[in-house]
């Protein structure tokens, strides 16, 4: 049986975005195979997101900021928008995907405080992500058709 792909949309593909593509990949890649793109790229992964998915044994070190663009023309499943902005600025030829889902989070880049604080932040939005996207993606029971 092939995996079900799924593209995961932010705005800066530095944050959310990567973590939900670590966390699908991590703990349902049996059944799913995760991208994430940004509609503005940031252009980097934001350190502090690499650094409490570690905590979890998930490893973003290598994983780039990309554009949607790097995946035009190619299908996906599922497409999940993480933020408002992404889901207002999908770009129209992802509407050909099976399923396009919105699961808003807040922004942890956007985070003040001390640095425990800032880290808090970034640890309730990977725990969010965790529980709602993971719990979205369980909840469907077949591949969708392809257009």
């Amino acid at each position: 049986m092939s995996k079900q792909t799924v593209l995961i949309l932010c705005t800066g593909n530095s944050c959310r975005s990567q973590m939900a593509e670590g966390l699908i990949n991590t703990k349902l890649g049996e059944r799913f195979e995760a991208y994430s793109a940004g509609t503005r790229p940031s252009g980097y992964v934001h350190p502090k997101a690499i650094q409490v998915m570690a905590e979890l044994g998930i490893d973003l070190s290598q994983n780039k900021s990309q554009s949607t663009g790097a995946f035009r023309g190619r299908y996906f499943d599922y497409v999940i928008t993480v933020c408002d902005s992404a889901n207002e600025d999908c770009p129209v030829w992802l509407n050909d995907a099976g399923v396009r889902q919105h699961i808003g989070f807040d922004d942890p880049a956007q985070a003040t405080g001390t640095e425990e604080e800032i880290l808090a932040e970034f640890r309730r939005v990977r725990d969010e992500i965790n529980d709602q996207v993971l719990a979205f993606l369980q909840q469907q029971t077949s591949t969708p058709g392809r257009k």
